[in-house]
């Protein structure tokens, strides 16, 4: 049986059109808000088409030392030029961590399947 991570391509979000690129701050206050956006094309445009686009975004935090990471946001893109209505890739939220992790997001391409990003976070 093959393992689900081998399935998530990654790559640098600067050259390559499928990475979500994941805008959060490097270090956080404990117990304080911040706000968390993920977005595809910041470098490199991706097709939104009905042919190609992108379908949805998964995002995770995993706190230092723990087993499994939790979601804390889903994004989906419903509209790919019906009636000329398109949707952009992004999303955003408001999010508060207990303790120093790792924030990951995956995105899925209809075409070329899913690829995936992290960033770490301290908090203070």
């Amino acid at each position: 049986m093959d393992v689900f991570g081998t399935f998530i391509q990654t790559g640098d979000w600067k050259g390559e059109k499928h990475v979500p690129v994941i805008h959060c701050p490097d270090k956080v206050k404990a117990g304080e808000n911040f706000e968390l956006k993920v977005t595809i094309g910041d470098a490199v445009g991706h097709p939104n088409t009905f042919e190609h686009y992108i379908s949805w975004f998964k995002v995770y935090y995993q706190a230092e030392g723990s087993k499994f990471p939790i979601e804390i946001a889903s994004f989906d893109f419903a509209a790919h030029g019906e009636s000329d209505v398109f949707t952009d890739y992004q999303g955003a939220t408001t999010v508060k961590i207990p303790k120093s992790g790792t924030i990951y997001a995956v995105s899925y391409c209809n075409i070329h399947g899913l690829w995936g990003n992290k960033a770490s976070i301290a908090v203070e």
